[in-house]
């Protein structure tokens, strides 16, 4: 039995939540691999709207194993407000989610040093949601951390420890803040946290493989924010690519099977960074507007621009990416002509490779195609995209040499068109 993975292949945003929804049935656990409450994956199913931050999005399949697994950070204090909110809605957790010892804890001084060390770096901040994810992530790499299973033994002379140390790093910063309500609603979580199945997650997922079940592996942010490969220094703190499913789960690489890359018919980015198709002008503010492009955690507006060729490509190359998964096809539903980058010029050069750096002086090089001017949000089969579109899709297949499975026409989970069946 192999483990499938998907993910997204841009600057997150992509629309990781929904997919995952929609291909749970056919899996028995969903796990994810990476990031923290940074991550804001929506789903909208029978008039309702939900947005998960550090849990699965397998959870509303009540048959379903769910899994945080080692990789992920984990806030006590979100997490609670997240888990109480889904079972006051009628999705119980407790039997279904498993959590990992070996996940990262988000301390509340974290969250403060995520704040005093982006203020230090004025106006080359990074533009991080201000979730502690990166001085976590920080911690665990140079082996100060503090991990779920450390909640079982001797857990208050370890938080103190960890808590006195960041306040040393404060002062030196003089930056000025008040920890009691973060710390309060902290502690409440960790004690929240307790009540869940604590588990050697690498042994609970191949164990499960040896039993014959299948399982999605779920990606946070999406291939761009890497912290190898993507437009560093404006990156996530972890490994979004594919091989991240590996570290952060405890998987062999030879346990992988399929590979489901998600983007979306434009791009989009939050924060600061590069963004070489980024859109300054009516175009990209239409796009925005119909998009709803707007952080689920944040709220902030992300900035919009058509879908990057080059980018995929280097994407696609870096996950094994065997099924591409196109969304939000509707949100370009009235544009007379649509535009793709398929190579960047540098200096008067033109390159089909993503470069070591995109920081500036990257112009893009725009194929344009006709738009399909075509209200496709009702459809429910390939058979009814308009011509245009079918011309869209292929010259996406053969740009990126990779066959698109399925399109989204809409935020619903109805909204899914799977294009063809395998053999």
């Amino acid at each position: 039995m192999k483990v499938d993975v998907l993910l997204g292949l841009q600057w997150g945003d992509e629309g990781k939540g929904k997919v995952v929804d929609v291909l749970t049935p056919h899996y028995d656990v969903v796990a994810r691999f990476q990031g923290g409450p940074n991550a804001g994956h929506t789903l909208e199913f029978e008039g309702q709207k939900y947005v998960l931050r550090s849990i699965p999005s397998g959870i509303f399949q009540g048959d379903k194993v769910n899994i945080i697994g080692n990789g992920v950070v984990l806030d006590p204090s979100l997490f609670k407000a997240e888990a109480e909110a889904l079972e006051a809605s009628g999705h119980p957790l407790k039997e279904r989610l498993y959590i990992s010892k070996k996940a990262h804890l988000i301390l509340p001084t974290h969250r403060i040093l995520d704040a005093a060390y982006e203020a230090a770096k004025g106006a080359s901040k990074v533009g991080t949601t201000g979730k502690g994810i990166g001085p976590t992530y920080t911690d665990k790499v140079s082996r100060n951390g503090l991990r779920v299973g450390d909640i079982l033994h001797n857990f208050e002379a370890k938080y103190a420890a960890a808590k006195a140390r960041h306040e040393q790093i404060l002062k030196s910063l003089n930056y000025e803040y008040d920890i009691t309500e973060l710390e309060k609603q902290w502690m409440e979580g960790i004690d929240y946290l307790r009540q869940f199945h604590l588990v050697d997650s690498e042994h609970t997922v191949n164990n499960l493989l040896k039993e014959g079940k299948s399982i999605l592996c779920e990606g946070a942010q999406g291939t761009m924010l890497d912290v190898d490969f993507g437009s560093y220094p404006f990156v996530t703190s972890s490994n979004t690519i594919c091989a991240g499913a590996c570290t952060g789960l405890g998987l062999g690489p030879n346990k992988i099977g399929d590979v489901f890359g998600i983007m979306k018919a434009y791009c989009t980015r939050v924060g600061a960074g590069p963004f070489p198709t980024e859109l300054f002008d009516e175009t990209g503010k239409t796009i925005r507007d119909l998009g709803h492009e707007y952080g689920a955690v944040t709220g902030r507006e992300r900035r919009c621009g058509w879908v990057d060729l080059v980018a995929l490509r280097y994407a696609i190359m870096l996950n094994g990416v065997t099924k591409l998964i196109l969304m939000k096809s509707d949100v370009l539903d009235g544009f007379d002509t649509v535009k793709a980058c398929v190579a960047y010029k540098i200096n008067g050069e033109e390159i089909d490779y993503f470069p070591f750096d995109i920081n500036e002086g990257v112009e893009p090089v725009y194929v344009e195609l006709p738009g399909w001017k075509t209200d496709m949000t009702k459809m429910t089969s390939e058979d009814e995209f308009p011509e245009e579109f079918n011309a869209y899709i292929s010259f996406l297949e053969e740009q990126l040499e990779t066959p698109i499975k399925i399109v989204s026409v809409g935020p619903d989970r109805a909204q899914t068109i799977v294009r063809y069946t395998e053999e």
